[in-house]
């Protein structure tokens, strides 16, 4: 880890949200033509984006969508349903937009982009050594730094494709969190128990090599992959620029989770857009404090449930926005 790219996320930790912008927002939301409480968490959602965007007026109108892909060299220790070239097949769906991220990107009005940051170029073997090396790190962290700095986003999701990348998702967060590689170990593609039991060994091979002593963010280096590191660098850019974010799964809540570990609160401009299948996602989510807006058992990956959930964020603005108070409509005090 650079120690530019360090300077940058404890600069970023520094951005807090807007108070001001938030407390007029959970006023309005107070006083709009309904009961009391009787949209009591979208309210909340609402004035959460209020204090991130800086305004009373929250949006969800320019929603951007940021899908990184990149494959894993650990996938030779047989820890996915498909071999690595699915990765490969599935960006040309996206260009071909025919791949759920973008039918659903369409249905909900965001931008969608995909950035390669390693497809056909995998990292190397999380089992036996480093998955990326410190220059292959910092491409990674640039390109989703970058990605955000090009965003004129007033929400963002960040999303990810890589054939092997739950094993190393599961690999990151055991080691910053802490507990049994099996507790954190799904089956991502659909493995079955044999291929479960492969994707646990990888897990526990990469932990034992690395030891319990890793910094938080080399961690992300040493058993991570390249897409998760271009989430975590977009995630820092995005908490510099006041941007809130819409959390997709497991794979993508975890590759934040050393940002958390380092700067516990840092996560604060982001929700949780779905609880997966995936075990150790309502693990991290609990960690995090956060409470999906929805929960359908969802484990694809590319952005697909958050992109499910943002029509909601956007029904939680636009119910406090433009839904009159009772006084402006004659029915309390001017």
């Amino acid at each position: 880890m650079t120690q530019a790219a360090l300077d940058a996320i404890t600069a970023s930790a520094a951005v807090v949200p807007s108070a001001t912008h938030r407390d007029a927002v959970t006023e309005r939301a107070a006083n709009v033509l309904r009961p009391a409480g009787a949209f009591a968490q979208l309210d909340n959602h609402a004035a959460w984006l209020a204090g991130w965007q800086r305004t009373e007026r929250p949006t969800v109108e320019r929603p951007e969508v940021l899908v990184f892909g990149a494959d894993h060299g650990v996938t030779a220790k047989g820890v996915s349903a498909y071999p690595a070239d699915v990765t490969g097949a599935m960006v040309s769906a996206i260009e071909a937009e025919v791949a759920t991220c973008t039918a659903l990107a369409k249905a909900t009005g965001a931008r969608l982009r995909f950035l390669d940051v390693g497809v056909g170029r995998p990292t190397a073997d999380l089992t036996e050594s480093d998955a990326l090396d410190p220059d292959r790190f910092n491409e990674a962290w640039s390109a989703g730094a970058a990605a955000v700095a090009d965003s004129e986003a007033d929400v963002l999701i960040l999303g990810e494709l890589g054939i092997g990348n739950t094993t190393a998702a599961s690999a990151v967060v055991a080691a910053t969190l802490g507990g049994p590689a099996a507790d954190w170990v799904g089956r991502g593609t659909g493995v079955d128990d044999d291929g479960l039991a492969r994707k646990v060994g990888a897990v526990e091979a990469g932990l034992h090599r690395i030891g319990t002593d890793c910094a938080p963010l080399d961690i992300l280096r040493r058993v991570g992959g390249a897409e998760l590191v271009a989430m975590a660098g977009a995630a820092v850019e995005a908490r510099r620029r006041s941007i809130p974010l819409v959390l997709d799964g497991f794979i993508a809540t975890a590759a934040l989770m050393p940002l958390h570990a380092r700067h516990p609160g840092f996560l604060d401009h982001s929700i949780a857009g779905h609880c997966s299948a995936e075990p150790g996602h309502r693990r991290l989510l609990a960690t995090l404090g956060k409470e999906p807006l929805l929960q359908l058992d969802l484990r694809l990956g590319e952005a697909s449930g958050a992109l499910v959930a943002l029509p909601i964020l956007r029904a939680a603005v636009t119910s406090v926005v433009d839904v009159a108070t009772f006084s402006e409509v004659g029915l309390g005090p001017a």
